[in-house]
């Protein structure tokens, strides 16, 4: 099992910065492909970012591509989300997941462990 916690949502102004941590327990997560996803009010979960378990790889959502940065250091168990020249339509819950596989996916289903998110609102 592994336990996945977010951390680092909050309130920021548009053109702002926020970086978001996933903090792991119960098994290294050295071995999982780890993605970062969000929801906003009224609208179904969207893949954000993913990265490899060496963070040698990453994909991005077109809509976050040059603005966020996935980052990971496993040495900490713990992943990232650098969100750069934010706008009030990343507004969300954002959410950390964890896939025990080699191959970057984008699709939910395909990750088994999940945190609890944490809160992101970008005011215009």
């Amino acid at each position: 099992q592994v336990q996945l916690v977010e951390s680092g949502g909050g309130l920021v102004q548009a053109g702002g910065s926020l970086r978001l941590s996933c903090a792991a327990s119960g098994r290294t997560l050295h071995n999982y492909n780890m993605g970062w996803f969000r929801q906003a009010p009224g609208n179904e979960r969207e893949f954000v970012a993913t990265i490899s378990w060496s963070g040698g790889s990453t994909y991005y959502a077109d809509s976050v591509k040059d603005r966020f940065t996935i980052s990971r250091d496993n040495a900490k168990n713990t992943v990232y989300l650098q969100m750069n020249s934010l706008k009030p339509e990343d507004t969300a819950a954002y959410y950390c997941a964890a896939r025990s596989s080699f191959l970057l996916s984008r699709y939910q289903h395909e990750y088994a462990y999940w945190g609890q998110g944490t809160h992101v609102t970008v005011s215009s």
